[in-house]
């Protein structure tokens, strides 16, 4: 049984990449199949309803009828608007790559970068560059998002690239432009927002909403849409009705 508030959780994860296009394959997974899901990796990842915070590693499947029904809950409490224009957006307007600076998030200001962070919170055999503590140069990572294990070295950096769960032009055009600075920097480098993933699957999501992008393993797609929720919420954001339509449904919906 898993308890919540930090405790011990038997995290499942996933298996079997599916290739996801555009929006056709976009339906929720059988529960009987989601509860098959095997684990992997070391058994460290750990279920979004278990890390509000994003501080703990990986991403496991959500797969009881209970947590799946504490999932629609949480979902539920999400506004929705129409989305805004993307006039004026910069990824500048965020602040520069991955600053250690974003006083308002864990894990700022402890002299790492915040890719560096990631790579270090979610990877496993991590080795780090000669005389540092802080700069991977090497790592496994099990990719959520397709099932695959990555065996990632930092000559080939984008294999392995960081994904803003709730994308920051989508933030943009749900009404971060109306931030100030400081916030705008809190959600581009908050954990709960970022998850090392497979490079070319991140660079087909683009700025999307889950209503035309989810992750291509199906068997991961509620836990998707629950972090996606919960950055939401923490940020008083909205989304559009169609993607809360589309993440009510990957969690049954």
């Amino acid at each position: 049984m898993r308890l919540r508030g930090g405790t011990a959780v038997g995290a499942a994860l996933l298996g079997t990449a599916l290739v996801l296009t555009g929006c056709d394959d976009i339906g929720d997974l059988p529960l009987d199949d989601a509860a098959s899901a095997s684990g992997s990796g070391d058994g460290r990842a750990v279920s979004p309803l278990d890390n509000p915070d994003g501080t703990r590693p990986g991403l496991a499947a959500i797969t009881s009828d209970a947590d799946r029904a504490e999932a629609r809950e949480l979902i539920e409490k999400t506004r929705t608007k129409g989305r805004g224009p993307k006039t004026g957006y910069d990824r500048d307007a965020f602040g520069y790559a991955w600053l250690d600076t974003a006083d308002g998030v864990p894990l700022a200001r402890n002299g790492c970068d915040t890719r560096n962070d990631l790579l270090k919170l979610h990877g496993r055999n991590v080795e780090f560059r000669s005389g540092s503590d802080c700069v991977v140069v090497s790592m496994d990572l099990y990719d959520p998002y397709t099932g695959k294990d990555i065996a990632w070295k930092k000559a080939k950096a984008t294999a392995v690239q960081i994904d803003h769960v709730m994308p920051l032009s989508y933030d943009w055009q749900m009404g971060a432009s109306r931030w100030t600075e400081a916030k705008r920097k809190d959600i581009a480098n908050d954990p709960l927002n970022l998850m090392p993933v497979d490079g070319p699957t991140n660079s087909s999501k683009g700025d999307s909403g889950p209503a035309s992008w989810l992750p291509p393993d199906k068997r991961i797609r509620c836990s998707y849409v629950v972090r996606f929720a919960q950055v939401s919420q923490k940020y008083d954001l909205p989304v559009t009705t169609a993607d809360k339509r589309m993440m009510l449904q990957q969690c049954g919906g």
